[in-house]
């Protein structure tokens, strides 16, 4: 059984890490002070304003960092600033058997899903694809608040993944399965294949989004993602959105959905608002969740916080 972290309420305290790539300190600033407004209580890691280049200090400063936060007795949850690049680098030197003994809320998307697995692989840790601190301010949809406190927060189950209004999943290949779900940025997880972190999928539901990639990029991708194997043991598999990717050859992401992922045979649900869309569901990464495909449903069967 996964390991499900205490849910969260008011008054309690969030970590802020950064463990990627650097943001400025006003996104930052900006995040702090409307988590201190909704009654929350805040503590900022060493390396959260850190830059350099493109990385906000060494692997085993931002890994510490992160092992501070789930061993500080106080933080509830644990909020990275952002993704970026460079969030696998830090994983070989973080203690999971720590981390299994500590279990804290921890939520984000992009470069983070690679953490956010590894935590469930490793730790056993029900983890969160879900905000980031640089979602905390008052551009953000009402909606991707509602999620991600509706899951970190809410022990009854079951309860539905669902898009806003207006947004409808898309059933491309018919199938009524369940299993725990995995997955996030598939960028990311090309990246750790072949190592001891790459994602497994053996079977899970496997959940895949990407942004600001040409489509023969997202297909080179997929293909890299088939050749590994991780479709053949794979329950079903669910689509998010493809942000600022733009078509190739004049082929679209719906295109390559259709022509490459439909033929494998999987159950497949598209369109599941997510990640770097503007709309955001929570999605619990290793908890059971039911993909039905004919009534469009994605159902988390069990309780994903405790109280």
């Amino acid at each position: 059984m996964p390991i499900k972290p205490k849910q969260l309420q008011s008054g309690d305290t969030i970590g802020i890490v950064t463990l990627g790539s650097p943001i400025n300190a006003t996104t930052i600033n900006e995040g702090i002070a409307t988590l201190e407004n909704m009654g929350f209580s805040v503590v900022i890691g060493d390396q959260v304003y850190n830059s350099n280049g493109f990385l906000a200090g060494t692997p085993l400063e931002r890994a510490s960092d992160l092992m501070a936060m789930f061993e500080n007795k106080e933080v509830n949850c644990i909020l990275p600033t952002r993704g970026g690049t460079g969030v696998a680098s830090i994983l070989p030197f973080l203690n999971f058997s720590v981390i299994a003994q500590n279990p804290k809320i921890i939520s984000g998307y992009s470069d983070i899903t690679v953490l956010l697995n590894a935590l469930y692989e490793y730790s056993d840790l029900i983890t969160f694809q879900s905000l980031l601190l640089l979602d905390f301010n008052n551009r953000t949809p009402a909606y991707n608040f509602n999620q991600f406190f509706a899951a970190t927060s809410a022990i009854a189950a079951p309860w539905e993944i669902t898009n806003p209004p207006g947004m409808p999943f898309v059933n491309k290949v018919s199938g009524d399965v369940t299993g725990p779900i995995v997955g996030g940025n598939l960028t990311s997880f090309v990246g750790t294949l072949g190592t001891s972190f790459e994602i497994n999928t053996a079977g899970k539901i496997l959940f895949l989004e990407e942004t600001h990639e040409p489509i023969n990029t997202v297909y080179r991708y997929l293909s890299h993602l088939k050749l590994a194997g991780k479709f053949d043991d794979c329950f079903g598999i669910l689509m998010g959105e493809c942000t600022s990717c733009e078509p190739s050859y004049g082929v679209t992401y719906n295109e390559i959905i259709d022509e490459f992922l439909v033929p494998l045979g999987k159950p497949l649900i598209s369109n599941i608002s997510s990640a770097h869309g503007l709309f955001k569901a929570a999605i619990p990464i290793g908890a059971s969740v039911n993909m039905n495909t004919a009534e469009l449903t994605l159902t988390v069967m069990e309780s994903v916080v405790t109280p």
